[in-house]
């Protein structure tokens, strides 16, 4: 299975951090957070890394250069940061079969494999690992609604007033149809292409997507405090184990 990443933001909220690098390269625990996010889609069998890159490129190209443990990289550029979905759709030339997506600015310690699992089944089009937050926080997030089944029936990015807490975390399986519903979505009232109007084209084309639970947990390393929470709970397993 092929590996997307995608990395490609400024990561403004996180300045200093980022004045001189892209957000994936901010380290966590001693590495850039590109290198746990490689670490974890090597470990699942990824054969080929694809990497959108934007701000800064040449930080990432030139610290990974064409190979990661022996897996090939092929970086894609995102010339303007217009949502996930423009972000998906840079790679689709080089994506032919099911793939991991994995956004380039979250450390995760949690159960990734039932997701490809899930997919490798080929019970679903695609497969997401969703987590449970407090209601007044699922408004930062797309928020999925499920079926008695576990399986999604509608995401809504960042709504006033969520139907659900259950949030995607950035971690998914797709398979190529993904790119079909990306060419189709149309710019949010953020002015931005969002996964989650591509995600709900192909739940209304009839497709099958299903929620995985967080066995774990995952940070989004979008402030400096995000950043020292993560290396505070990565220490403290290396203490434990």
């Amino acid at each position: 299975m092929q590996a997307v990443v995608l990395a490609a933001g400024k990561g403004t909220r996180l300045r200093p951090l980022t004045e001189d690098k892209p957000k994936g390269m901010v380290e966590v625990d001693g590495k850039p957070i590109l290198t746990h996010c490689f670490d974890q889609l090597v470990d699942l069998g990824a054969e080929k890394l694809v990497v959108v890159v934007g701000y800064k490129k040449e930080v990432i190209i030139s610290h990974y250069d064409d190979e990661y443990r022996g897996v090939p990289i092929t970086y894609a550029h995102q010339r303007e940061q217009k949502g996930l979905a423009h972000a998906l759709l840079t790679v689709e030339d080089h994506v032919d079969e099911d793939f991991m997506l994995m956004l380039g600015d979250n450390i995760f310690n949690a159960n990734l494999q039932d997701v490809v699992k899930r997919q490798r089944e080929d019970r679903a089009d695609a497969a997401f690992l969703v987590e449970e937050v407090p209601w007044e926080e699922a408004s930062r997030y797309g928020v999925c609604v499920t079926n008695d089944y576990g399986e999604i029936i509608e995401v809504v990015e960042k709504p006033d007033e969520p139907e659900s807490n259950l949030v995607m975390t950035g971690f998914y399986t797709f398979t190529p149809e993904i790119f079909h519903a990306c060419h189709l979505v149309q710019p949010s009232n953020r002015g931005e292409y969002e996964i989650s109007e591509a995600v709900d084209l192909l739940i209304r084309s009839g497709r099958t997507i299903d929620a995985i639970g967080i066995d774990g947990w995952r940070m989004d390393i979008g402030y400096p405090e995000d950043r020292d929470e993560a290396e505070k709970r990565l220490q403290a397993e290396v203490e434990e184990a």
